[in-house]
C-alpha cells in the first residue's frame, strides 16, 4: 500500500517519502506518540515471523554508528531518521582523501565489529545503505535485515526487508563476495569482503567490479584478478586481506583491520652497535668495580 502526507500508519503520521525501491517504498513520518520523527520502510508483501525474530535482535545493537530499529510491523520498519547524504551520494564527486576515508572506513568497522560480536552480518553492505550526517557520524543502515539464517530448504539465498524468491540471490552485485555470489550461506567474511570494496571505491572513485549487466558483475566478483595498484598505499594491505576471494585467507576479525593499515613492509637492517659507547661503557663498569675496592 501506497501512502501520501497526512496519512497514518498506526501511531505515525507520514510526512513524505524519502525513497522507493524494488523491496517497497522508505517514508518519513512522525510518531505522535513519542513526538519524534523516524524513517519507515514499507514492505510490498507481510513479513515471516523469522524475519520479526531476526528484526528483534537488530533493535537489541546500540551503538552509535548503527541506525537504530526502533519496531518492526507486519510489512513496515520503523527506523531513526538520520538526515544527511550516503555514502553513494558523497563518492558522485570522487574520490575521497585517503585520511577522510579512513575515518568514515574507522567508523564503518566500528558498526561491523558491534553487529558481529552479537552475532549479527550485513549481508548488503553497500555505499547506499550508509549515511554520513552533517557532524561526521556515519550511519550504517539496515544493520542484519539482508539475512535469513534459519534452514529453508527452498532458499538459502539473500533475503531484502524479510522477502525472498526461491533460487534467487539478492543483494547488489557489485559488493558481494564470491561465496554470496554463487548464492552459498556466508558468516562475517562477506561483510568484511563488502568493507574492503567500499574502501577502494572510497580511495580510487571507482567500482572495484562493474559490467554492462548482472551476469558481467557476478562473473568478474568471482573469476576477476583484481589489482590494488591504483589505490593509496597506505591501504593495499587492508585492501588485499578484506578482498581475498578464499574466505579462509581473508581477514576474520574486522576489529583488527587497523593493524593493516600503513605503507608497504620495508626490510630494515638490523642497527650495528656504536662500539665506542660499548667500549667506553667497558671502562666505565671497570672503574666503577675499582673506586668500590678501594673503599672496602
Amino acid at each position: 500500500m501506497a501512502y501520501t502526507r497526512g496519512d497514518r500508519l498506526q501511531q505515525y503520521e507520514i510526512l513524505g517519502v524519502l525513497g522507493r525501491g524494488g523491496m517497497g517504498e522508505v517514508y518519513h513520518a512522525r510518531d505522535t506518540v513519542l513526538g519524534r520523527e523516524v524513517a519507515i520502510k514499507v514492505s510490498f508483501s507481510q513479513f515471516t515471523a523469522r524475519f520479526k525474530r531476526e528484526a528483534g535482535v537488530i533493535a537489541s545493537l546500540n551503538h552509535p554508528n548503527i541506525c537504530t530499529l526502533f519496531e518492526a510491523g507486519p510489512d513496515y520498519l520503523v527506523m531513526e531518521l538520520v538526515e544527511g547524504p550516503t555514502l553513494a551520494d558523497r563518492l558522485k564527486s570522487g574520490p575521497f582523501p585517503v585520511d577522510e576515508a579512513l575515518e568514515i572506513a574507522r567508523q564503518i568497522a566500528a558498526a561491523l565489529e558491534a553487529a558481529h560480536e552479537k552475532p549479527v552480518i550485513h549481508r548488503d553492505l553497500k555505499p547506499a545503505n550508509i549515511k554520513i550526517r552533517p557532524d561526521g557520524l556515519v550511519k550504517v543502515l539496515d544493520f542484519g535485515l539482508a539475512k535469513n539464517r534459519e534452514p529453508d530448504p527452498d532458499n538459502d539465498a539473500t533475503v531484502t526487508m524479510g522477502m525472498s524468491v526461491a533460487g534467487t540471490i539478492m543483494g547488489t552485485p557489485a559488493y558481494m563476495s564470491p561465496e554470496q555470489a554463487r548464492g552459498l550461506d556466508v558468516d562475517r567474511r562477506s561483510d568484511i569482503w563488502a568493507y574492503g570494496v567500499l574502501l577502494y571505491e572510497m580511495t580510487t572513485g571507482k567500482r572495484l567490479f562493474d559490467g554492462p549487466t548482472l551476469t558481467d558483475i557476478l562473473a568478474s566478483v568471482v573469476a576477476k584478478d583484481v589489482s590494488f595498484d591504483d589505490a593509496p598505499s597506505k591501504v593495499r594491505r587492508l585492501l588485499r586481506i578484506c578482498v581475498e576471494k578464499d574466505p579462509r585467507k581473508r581477514l576474520r576479525d574486522i576489529g583488527e583491520a587497523w593493524r593493516h593499515i600503513g605503507e608497504e613492509p620495508i626490510s630494515v637492517a638490523a642497527p650495528v652497535p656504536d662500539r665506542s659507547l660499548t667500549v667506553a661503557a667497558r671502562w666505565g663498569a671497570v672503574a666503577a668495580a675499582a673506586v668500590l675496592a678501594a673503599v672496602a
